[in-house]
């Protein structure tokens, strides 16, 4: 179970003056190592954020000497916190939650002797005072970092796959409470949904898996004037692992900078299905997506790298 973790991190972050430096000395207690962590405090136009990243070793993964897959866990979002504008926690915090619950409990399995075979890299970033932006259907968080500094503290060569958790409220594509998975992106393509993760979001929630539909322009990076769904695919412009999006949702569009908005249930089962992936990820039981056939469409019309940047005249 997760929820006791969820109900700790929430509890955490729920707060106007919370740091990286915070959510640190949180994972220290859990068990983290101080060789196994990282924070940064980013500057930018809008403010300042604090970018934490937390590797929990597997007992055949690369750090161990072994060859079993890393699994990159990025909890994506603008910020925790739209203050002065909103007090307290927004909607949009429901991504970091949802990555530091994954690293807590990796951590809490850890030292009751229960170690993933691969590593395990959850990323994330702690912003209580982010900007807000105007959104279609309703408004979205901002941060005061761009994308791509987003990318280059949370994405990392090491991550042979990507799970990447936001809270995805703000549209009118997914309408059910809980969350849903994407199809896999991979180099520009969106690829079939993952079998493997299907069966696995059944076994996790008892309920028929659910799906959100993307586009080619939620692939693209942020910064084209194009409209995105959110950023929860935005991990995928900046490596060539696969990427999956693990949606927060709700049955109605919510915006991100709401407060009393998000539901410790939904953060925890989301969290419990990112475990489990965890688990039979890094024991290579489990895969993003077919090799095989991505070879094939490669061979068949080519490379769609394109997509991963800002495009012709543009960069």
């Amino acid at each position: 179970m997760t929820l006791r973790q969820t109900l700790d991190v929430y509890d955490l972050l729920d707060s106007a003056e919370v740091t990286g430096e915070d959510v640190a000395a949180f994972l220290r207690n859990q068990g983290a190592g101080d060789d196994e962590m990282v924070t940064s405090t980013v500057r930018g136009a809008k403010g300042s954020t604090d970018f934490v990243r937390v590797v929990i070793p597997g007992w055949q993964g690369r750090l161990a000497g072994g060859s079993a897959p890393t699994l990159g866990v990025i909890g994506r979002l603008g910020g925790i916190g739209a203050r002065p504008e909103v007090t307290g926690m927004v909607s949009d915090a429901d991504g970091a939650v949802a990555a530091l619950t994954v690293a807590c409990k990796l951590l809490t399995m850890r030292r009751a002797g229960d170690r993933l075979a691969g590593d395990v890299i959850v990323a994330t970033h702690i912003c209580p005072h982010a900007p807000t932006q105007p959104h279609d259907p309703v408004p979205f968080m901002g941060s005061p970092v761009d994308i791509r500094t987003m990318n280059e503290h949370e994405v990392s060569p090491e991550m042979d796959a990507i799970l990447s958790i936001d809270t995805t409220k703000g549209n009118r594509i997914i309408n059910t409470r809980g969350f849903a998975i994407s199809p896999t992106v991979k180099e520009g393509w969106i690829l079939r949904v993952s079998e493997d993760l299907l069966d696995l979001m059944a076994i996790t929630t008892g309920e028929p898996p659910r799906v959100f539909p993307i586009t080619m322009q939620d692939i693209t990076p942020y910064g084209n004037g194009i409209h995105h769904i959110n950023s929860i695919l935005q991990p995928a412009v900046a490596t060539s692992a696969p990427v999956v999006g693990v949606a927060i949702t709700a049955v109605t569009p919510v915006p991100g900078s709401a407060s009393g908005a998000s539901h410790e249930v939904d953060i925890a089962e989301a969290a419990r299905f990112v475990l489990e992936v965890a688990k039979a990820f890094t024991a290579g039981r489990i895969s993003f997506y077919d090799p095989g056939e991505f070879d094939r469409l490669l061979g068949l019309y080519g490379s769609m790298q394109k997509l991963q940047t800002l495009g012709a005249g543009e960069e």
